[in-house]
């Protein structure tokens, strides 16, 4: 996925109110910016980060510019949340997800108790396939990526929900897009959302597929472009 134009070099001085955090930019002013990420943004919201911004080149837009990309440990994070979807697609369609050529692949349908999958995919006499996507961009330990960075009873719910498919004869998938480069594994951080983390192994052993797929990220693009290995989390 390529930004639509170059994205503009900043410093974040601080992220606040969840959807809102402010900028240095190079000529020494300072902007606020929109925050696209709801989470915790554990270790990508250090004062003095370096730090990469859209311009929506909207000047009726209450706040132009979005938060892109923050540098963290050396390396360069995507922290929009409004991406893993997009390039879950991409991912799919350079063959990282396998589906067949003729598949048909539904964004967005409902399913379940009042949710919607993010993909639904009908491949010829195959049951459908239900494809949940969640962001990842924390990691605490050399190499190991990890998920969530907050309690998520959202995410706990969309497990069960998988679980209920794979029951009914369908297949489910679980696919964590992973927005940095500097890891090899991923588990989930039991320690931050144990709800969640007892889900996840209840979902694995009930059969929903488990994939995790790490991105190039740079100021010209953001990529899935590997998978990584899925460490079972310590309950």
């Amino acid at each position: 996925m390529r930004f639509e134009h170059k994205l503009i070099p900043c410093t974040l001085l601080r992220r606040y109110k969840r959807f809102l955090a402010d900028v240095e930019m190079p000529d020494g002013s300072v902007i606020t910016v929109h925050c696209p990420n709801p989470g915790a943004m554990l270790g990508l919201d250090t004062t003095g980060s370096p730090a990469f911004i859209s311009d929506s080149r909207n000047p009726a837009r209450k706040l132009r510019h979005t938060l892109e990309i923050v540098e963290a440990d050396d390396t360069l994070v995507g922290i929009n949340t409004n991406l893993p979807n997009r390039l879950a697609r991409e991912a799919i369609d350079n063959g990282l997800v396998p589906v067949s050529a003729d598949a048909q692949i539904l964004p967005e349908q409902k399913y379940g108790e009042n949710s919607r999958i993010d993909f639904l995919v009908r491949e010829p006499d195959q049951p459908p396939r239900y494809i949940e996507i969640k962001n990842v961009h924390l990691l605490r330990q050399p190499g190991l990526h990890e998920f969530p960075d907050c309690k998520t009873a959202r995410g706990t719910k969309h497990l069960g929900e998988l679980i209920r498919q794979v029951e009914a004869g369908n297949r489910a998938t679980m696919l964590y897009i992973i927005q940095r480069w500097d890891g090899d594994r991923f588990t989930i951080a039991a320690d931050l959302d144990p709800a969640y983390a007892q889900a996840f192994a209840e979902a694995r052993g009930a059969g929903v597929e488990m994939l995790a797929l790490k991105c190039h990220v740079t100021p010209q693009e953001i990529v899935a472009a590997e998978p990584v290995e899925i460490v079972s989390p310590v309950i």
